[in-house]
């Protein structure tokens, strides 16, 4: 049996060297955003090619954060497609937007695109586009359509660490990029985490606030906002991880390569089968 994915198989790879990361943390005596977050904010943001990096608590915050970050909240419409994990949805309803619904092309199971334009309405604030089982959407055509119809477009990268389209990695595209680093994920924690990651400075110190109760410092709430905080111990392990993503990717595809060629054969033999009848 091939599992999809193996999170004891995935720590005893490098457990060393996370045994380590886990200690260095237990010995400073420091468990919430301090050093090992912000390294591993700066050394993921600049694996995907962007600026900044703001660990947070699940995928699913990365996601409702950004859209608070957008001024997106009650009444506004959020579109995203009809087939992701519940986590996406979840997020719009969180931010106490609308979801609106655009179904799948039948290949990739991604956005098809040519049915976006359908459901814009004067409401429309966002597009949250999903790459999906490390399939990266087709971005140009939701780019386009979002510039003209002045659109945020947040990529929910949840299942796309290192993915890349057209030679740049998921997450660099959107106004802003969210990850989760759950434990069956590519590159997941030992617990839940998570990352929004942006270009655009002004969006990055809004999540920054909008996650810790809107402090710029401690106990001094500027803004609403909420506790949602990535773990010392958990980035430290990310932190070790994140030097393996690559390689451990490519083994990934190398162990599913022989999978996918019984399962496209299978494929080719039932439509022309079914061509023929």
């Amino acid at each position: 049996m091939i599992l999809c994915s193996n999170p004891r198989a995935q720590y005893l790879a490098h457990k060393t060297e996370i045994d380590a990361a886990i200690g260095r943390v237990l010995d400073k005596g420091w468990y919430i955003l301090a050093e090992e977050v912000k390294a591993f904010e700066a050394e993921f943001a600049s694996y995907i090619g962007v600026s900044n990096g703001i660990g947070v608590g699940s995928g699913t915050e990365a996601l409702h954060l950004a859209l608070r970050a957008c001024d997106i909240g009650s009444g506004d419409e959020v579109i995203t497609v009809s087939y992701t994990a519940v986590a996406t949805v979840a997020a719009i309803q969180l931010a106490g937007a609308i979801q609106v619904l655009v179904d799948i092309e039948p290949h990739f199971y991604t956005m098809d695109t040519s049915k976006l334009k359908l459901v814009i309405t004067p409401r429309t604030k966002a597009i949250i586009t999903v790459h999906l089982y490390g399939q990266p959407a087709d971005l140009d055509p939701i780019l386009e359509i979002a510039q003209q119809h002045n659109l945020r477009v947040i990529e929910d990268c949840a299942q796309a660490h290192g993915a890349t389209y057209k030679g740049k990695r998921v997450g660099s595209y959107g106004d802003m990029a969210c990850f989760s680093f759950y434990p069956t994920k590519n590159l997941g924690a030992l617990g839940d985490g998570g990352m929004v990651v942006t270009d655009q400075p002004k969006l990055a110190q809004r999540v920054r606030l909008l996650r810790e109760y809107g402090w710029a410092e401690r106990y001094v709430s500027h803004i609403p906002g909420w506790n949602s905080r990535l773990d010392e111990v958990q980035a430290a392990i990310l932190r070790v991880k994140l030097r393996y993503l690559d390689q451990d990717n490519t083994s990934r595809i190398h162990v599913a390569a022989p999978v996918d060629a019984v399962l496209l054969e299978g494929d080719l033999n039932y439509y022309t089968t079914t061509s023929s009848q």
